[in-house]
């Protein structure tokens, strides 16, 4: 089920944008631009109508967040009772251009020196054209 539109985070390339939950889900986005098919809509139903999850593997004891000054670069951080994980999400630009990159998502397991996925979870982004397949929207 998607989360409150006050949940959701922008980042976006001045031609497309996704929207980034505070759960670590991306639950929307059409690509490669904003008329275009959306490769994840889990914002309209749930995760069968596509998300790319990057998040904490564990229970999380709080959850912060920031825009890096001036840009549109979105750091989400999570607070485990392992550590702190943290993932910045943001859609280059090239010379206002459209790029077949659907955005950048980094994660960073801070509670150790090296950055890895250790304390972080994803799920394979999935449904890509789930637009142009007919899908119900759940209801709540």
């Amino acid at each position: 089920m998607a989360l409150n539109i006050e949940d959701y985070g922008l980042i976006g390339d001045c031609h497309t944008a996704a929207l980034v939950g505070t759960d670590g889900s991306m639950d929307w986005l059409c690509m490669p631009r904003f008329d275009s098919p959306s490769m994840f809509g889990a914002l309209l139903g749930d995760e069968d109508h596509g998300r790319w999850l990057l998040a904490p593997a564990g229970p999380v004891l709080s959850t912060s967040r920031e825009y890096l000054e001036d840009t549109f670069i979105l750091v989400t951080t999570w607070r485990t009772e392992s550590g702190v994980v943290e993932v910045t999400d943001f859609m280059p630009t090239d010379n206002l251009e459209p790029i077949s990159c659907a955005g950048s998502r980094e994660s960073r397991d801070r509670s150790s020196s090296t950055r890895s996925f250790g304390s972080a979870s994803t799920t394979r982004p999935r449904c890509p054209g789930c637009a142009r397949r007919p899908k119900r929207a759940a209801t709540r």
